[in-house]
Order: C-alpha cells, then structure tokens, then sequence
C-alpha cells in the first residue's frame, strides 16, 4: 500500500501538541502556585503535596492504557474524548471550594491528561513517514521538556496578573479556552481512523491493566508520601509492587503466545532495538530534571520571600536555554544520533552542580543572577536530551505499537517525575530542618539530582557504544551479503 501523505499533518501536529503541552505543563506550572493554594483554600501541607504528586500519579497510572485504547480505537476518538475531559476537569479544579476537591479534581485531571499524551506519539506514527517522522518527534520531545521548564514561569505570570489570593485558580482556568480552541481545530484537521471491527473483551486487556496499575501505585505511593514518612508506613507497596510487575509480564507474554492483543507487548523492551535503553534514561533524566523545580520553588519564595513571579523567572534561563536548542538538536538527530543525548545529560550535571557551588559561595540575595548562567548552560543540554531521547527510542517501533510505546516511554517519565518531585523535596525538607540553612538544603538536593543525571549519562554512553555495534554488524553482514551475491554470479558465468 502506498503511503500518501496527508496534506493538513502539520497543523494536526499543531493541534495535538498544543493539547498535549497543556497536559503536560499542568505537572510543573502548579509548583510556584502551592503557597497562594495553601493560604487560599487553608488546606493542609499534605494535600498541598496531592495536588502535584497526585496529578503525576494519575497521569502515570494510565498512560499505556491510555496508548493501548488509541491504538484499539482511534487516535481522533481518544483524543478528542481526553481534551475534553480534561477541559472539564481544569475548570473543576479552578473553582474547587476546597482541599479535597481539588485534589479530587486534579486525580481526574492526571487520568485526561495520562489518556491524551500518548495519542501525540501515535499520531505521528501514523501521519510521518522517514525524515519527517523524526522532525515530528523531535517537536513532540521539544514540547515535552519546554513544558515542564516553562510551567514555573507561566505560573508566577498568572499570579502576577491575577493575584496571590486567588490567582491559583487561574492557573486551571487558563486551560479552558486554548482546549476549547484545540478540540474545535481538532474536529476539523485530525484524520478519521478507519472503523475497526473487534470485540472489547478480545481487543482490550482488562487483566493486564489492573495488573500494571497495581504495580505501577506500589511504587508512587510510598515516594509520593515521603514527606510523611511513607516508605517505612507503605514498604510493603514496594513488595506488592514487584508481586504485581512480574505477573503482568508473565501474562502480558501468555497473551502474545495465545494470539490476542496485550495491554503492552514485552517485545517493545527485548526486540526493538534501542527502546528499553532509551525508555530508562528517560526516567531518569525526569528523576533529576522534573524535580529541581518545586526545590527552587521552596528555595526562591519561602527561603528568600521571592514573589511567584520572581521565582518563575529566576529559573527563565533554563526555559530559554531548553526551547532554543531543543528546537535545533530535533533537526540534528540524524546527523548526530545519541551523541546529542550524551553531550546533553553532562551538560545538564555539570549546570546542576555549578548552581549547587554557587549556592554556597555567593549571598542569597544574589542568587537569582548568580545562577542564571549555570542554568543556561543546563537548560541548552536539557533540550539535547528529551527531543533527541524521544525520537531515537521509538525510531524502530512498529506503527501498530506507537500508541502503547509513547505511552510507555511517558510512562517512565511520569514515574521519574513524581519520584524525583518527592525524593528532592523530600530532601530538601530534611536537610532544612536539621541545619535551618536554605543554600545547604538547595546545594544537597542539586547534588542529588546531578547524580541521578549521571546515573541517565551513564546509560546513554552504553546505548551509544550498542548503537555503534549494532551499526558494525548490519554493515559486516551487508558485505557478506554482498560478498555471497557476487561469488555467486562468478560461479554462474
């Protein structure tokens, strides 16, 4: 079958990454908002914590079911369900009375977004073919790290604009109109899927589901509840964890053996070249990348009394750093291939630990201009790493299996996210109340998260050297191929 290009694919591109920056920006932009929350709603520090990690939670937990449904019924129907579900749920969150509403709201708020984000992935499966298939995942992953660095300053500006008091709520309102704006563009650009005919219960795996949901929950609760001494109450999770993550894959490869539909083929991780290396030091990037953020938050405002604002663009420079050449890197990625994510990830530890040395060498009151160099500097090899990470992961993916990969690779990444928020913060709380020294807590928790990025450096060198064996071999047996065919026509004449 010969493949046509669809004439409107960049602007359906558009829309679906628009819709999917939403989502994903709603992990970061609450973070300068927490402290106008709190005072707002008088709601406890612990459910203050729900509203950022209960979102990533959520997200998390349905992410592949998420993929598996797009892949099963149509990109074009799931997305257009989860924007507007999520529109909905933005707005509840915006005009929640209460703490447990809220929190209520932003669980169903990660559950849209977690159903919407992997349809992007399978979009581009399905509308780019070669060359521009990588610049759309090389736009994909820009839109992936410029929302998570760009979310702190849009939130301070919204607070800026709106006021502390209530300013928060418009953090959510704001999503109301550009989701709007996205489904309608939506109804009208996105290719209808062919109708497919196929049982649920033959098509959707609802075992495996519940398996990985389990297994998934076991590990994000007990972090995600570390400020209250989650891991020592909930360690049993970690246990129920590993229970459940080997029985989903176990059943995952009895469904493959019997011929049905898994909710995630194992295959993906064994037999895709290059997806299981980059899936992992994606997670791990997100570990160390996702979390300095709500550090420097609690840093910037409760330690030097910055406004919401000054503390959002007291990290600009990263943002900046991050839009500016994750746009370029996208486009480099033929050229260069993994050699990007490298030079990336040791840029973003050695700008992490620049700040953490500066933290202790220069006054607080100049700490905004004292890092924003070092964070440029970070912020340049963040963008060397999403886009490149993302493109060169599901590079070799099947387009059967793009929905449920994309929603595997953020899979980890939301699991990275919500562990890296926890364990930094976690951290950082630690060390402030034992020493009541700001700059130490801000050096030990940027120390952590640069160990945590070399830990993802270290995992991209060894794809980098498969990559080069890998390449070594198909052109060893391309010669011998082409050594077998030429021997062959001497022995025919």
């Amino acid at each position: 079958m010969t493949y046509e290009p669809d004439p409107r694919r960049w602007k359906a591109l558009a829309v679906s990454l628009t819709a999917g920056f939403m989502g994903l920006l709603d992990v970061s932009i609450v973070n300068v908002a927490l402290p106008s929350m709190q005072s707002g709603l008088h709601a406890s520090s612990g459910g203050i914590r729900w509203v950022v990690s209960g979102y990533a939670l959520a997200f998390g937990l349905v992410l592949v079911t998420g993929g598996r449904l797009g892949d099963a019924f149509g990109r074009r129907t799931m997305f257009l369900g989860a924007l507007a579900a999520f529109v909905i749920t933005s707005a509840l969150a915006g005009a929640a009375p209460n703490e447990t509403t809220l929190v209520i709201a932003r669980l169903a708020q990660g559950v849209a977004a977690g159903m919407l984000t992997p349809q992007n992935t399978g979009l581009i499966q399905d509308l780019f073919r070669g060359a521009e298939r990588g610049r759309a995942f090389g736009m994909f992953g820009a839109v992936v790290g410029i929302s998570t660095a760009v979310g702190p300053i849009l939130g301070g500006v919204i607070l800026a604009v709106f006021g502390a008091q209530d300013g928060w709520r418009w953090v959510f309102y704001v999503n109301v109109p550009i989701g709007v704006l996205a489904f309608a563009l939506a109804l009208r650009l996105l290719p209808r899927s062919e109708k497919k005919q196929f049982r649920v219960r033959s098509e959707i795996d609802f075992l495996g589901i519940v398996l990985l949901a389990v297994a998934v929950l076991g590990v994000l609760l007990p972090v995600i509840e570390s400020d209250s001494d989650g891991p020592a109450r909930l360690w049993w999770m970690f246990v129920i964890a590993l229970v459940f993550g080997f029985a989903f894959v176990r059943w995952e490869r009895s469904v493959v053996r019997r011929g049905r539909s898994p909710l995630l083929d194992t295959r993906l991780f064994t037999g895709t070249p290059g997806y299981s290396a980059g899936a992992a030091v994606g997670a791990l990037y997100f570990c160390g990348f996702a979390g300095i953020w709500l550090v420097f938050a609690m840093f910037f405002q409760q330690g030097l009394g910055y406004t919401p604002l000054q503390s959002g663009l007291s990290v600009t420079p990263f943002a900046v750093g991050s839009a500016v050449s994750a746009a370029v890197a996208g486009r480099l990625v033929p050229t260069f291939g993994r050699r990007l994510t490298v030079t990336g990830l040791a840029m973003v530890a050695v700008g992490l630990l620049a700040v953490a040395l500066l933290a202790q060498l220069v006054p607080p009151s100049a700490s905004g201009w004292a890092f924003a160099l070092p964070l440029l500097f970070a912020g340049v090899g963040g963008g060397m790493v999403i886009s490149p990470n993302t493109t060169l992961t599901l590079e070799c993916v099947p387009v059967r299996m793009a929905g449920v990969a994309g929603g595997a690779l953020q899979t980890g990444q939301r699991i990275g996210t919500a562990i890296g928020t926890a364990v930094l913060a976690s951290v950082f709380g630690t060390v402030l109340g034992a020493s009541r020294d700001q700059p130490l807590a801000l050096t030990i928790a940027l120390c952590c998260a640069a160990g945590l990025t070399c830990t993802a450096l270290a995992l991209a060198i060894a794809e980098l050297r498969a990559r080069r064996h890998r390449a070594q071999t198909s052109e060893r047996e391309h010669e011998a191929r082409k050594a077998e065919t030429s021997a062959a026509d001497v022995h025919r004449g």
